[in-house]
């Protein structure tokens, strides 16, 4: 297993954790983790990788080890944190970027506003959220308001035994070790003996503000960085819309709004393709990159 080493940022105003494998004087991918989850995320895929890399991924704010925001959590945020991260490791250079799920979007969305600060990108199960009509609006709002009186402690564990559990109930596919050591980094064992996620609880109220996607794929087709879009042959979207071929093909047609993209599915792989088939989308990505 390669080892990583931490380091602590101010961005933006908060503390964030980056996570780095490889060498400072490798070529760089920054690797963008997705939601509830940390850049631990990333290590069975850093450690398939053949060619030598410089892993730069960030614990988003609210997550692993990562400050909490005190007003909440916003999509623009995420954008503005990855802009100044960028500015600071590499401001004069396009970067090679990748991202899971949330990270995927967020990547996408920053190749659409900068484009000339990406060199190429690649999403792996980020291809946009549910479509919401308007009429879904005033709900929405209404279930917004009544989460902010909840979700203001972390789930506890009562042992690191039950966080793997919780673990493979996100993502059957792991192995048990697999498991174990994404669990050992996913939860901390507070004082009282808990194990608590990493993860400010406040991530679980519903955002008020509806995706828009005909905004999202109108951003898109701005990206200029050659694109690989991944998903997995169970994607989450495909288990979202109950039919897992309609959600191939609405990520498909998603997809083919960016002028440069190619599309892989994976087989036997779920949300998770990272950690499901690490060693498959390793070798798509060095092709890709290299």
């Amino acid at each position: 297993m390669k080892l990583s080493r931490s380091e602590f940022l101010s961005v933006r105003g908060m503390r964030f954790h980056i996570r780095h494998w490889g060498s400072a004087d490798a070529p760089a991918i920054f690797m963008l983790h997705g939601w509830m989850d940390s850049s631990i995320t990333f290590q069975f895929l850093v450690d398939a990788l053949q060619e030598e890399w410089h892993i730069i991924a960030p614990d988003w704010r609210g997550f692993g080890h990562s400050s909490h925001a005190k007003d909440g959590y916003w999509f623009p945020d995420y954008l503005a944190d990855l802009d100044a991260l960028l500015n600071h490791y590499s401001r004069d250079t396009p970067v090679r970027l990748l991202g899971h799920s949330l990270g995927g979007n967020v990547a996408c969305l920053y190749a659409s506003v900068r484009p000339a600060r990406v060199r190429q990108l690649v999403s792996l199960e980020g291809y946009g959220m549910m479509r919401m009509e308007p009429d879904q609006a005033a709900a929405r709002y209404g279930k917004w308001l009544d989460s902010l009186h909840a979700y203001d402690k972390p789930r506890g564990f009562a042992s690191l035994d039950e966080v793997v559990r919780r673990v493979k109930r996100n993502n059957p596919r792991l192995t048990d070790e697999r498991a174990l050591f994404i669990a050992s980094h996913w939860a901390q064992q507070n004082e009282d003996g808990m194990w608590r996620i990493l993860a400010d609880p406040h991530h679980r109220r519903i955002n008020p503000v509806m995706t828009r996607m005909d905004e999202v794929l109108a951003s898109w087709g701005l990206i200029t960085a050659p694109t690989l879009m991944v998903d997995g042959e169970f994607s989450l979207l495909g288990m979202r819309m109950g039919d897992y071929e309609k959600g191939r093909e609405e990520i498909r047609s998603r997809a083919s709004v960016i002028p440069d993209v190619k599309v892989v599915m994976i087989p036997d792989a779920g949300h998770m393709v990272q950690q499901d088939q690490p060693e498959v989308v390793a070798e798509l990505i060095e092709d890709f990159l290299v």
